[in-house]
């Protein structure tokens, strides 16, 4: 059965532990690649991942983004919110259904 992670700083990813998420927090970009490798391996489907990790991992989750599994999914940190993870869905979207949804002609 495929899991659900979190990953990145403990107090922006805390508060998922009580959805029932596994959490994985981490101090430093090295600790968040070899964890978010190690979540990949371990049947994790989807991959939650603060938009400041994912930045400093930029290599690393790059490498995944042609593959189905895991879904790496930037979420805005307590630090704020830069639309790192928004601008990633929006191109997903993108090539999904080939134009832009958001786009508006008014």
């Amino acid at each position: 059965m495929y899991k659900i992670a979190v990953l990145g700083d403990y107090n922006s990813i805390y508060g998922f532990a009580a959805l029932g998420l596994d959490t994985f927090p981490v101090e430093d970009p090295q600790e968040g690649r070899e964890k978010l490798n190690r979540l990949a391996a371990d049947e994790y489907a989807v991959i939650y991942i603060t938009e400041q990790l994912a930045e400093q991992l930029s290599a690393e989750i790059s490498r995944y983004s042609e593959t189905l599994i895991p879904a790496i999914i930037q979420i805005p940190g307590i630090s704020g919110n830069t639309g790192a993870g928004i601008e990633n869905v929006k191109k997903s979207v993108e090539t999904a259904v080939g134009s832009d949804i958001l786009f508006s002609n008014e």
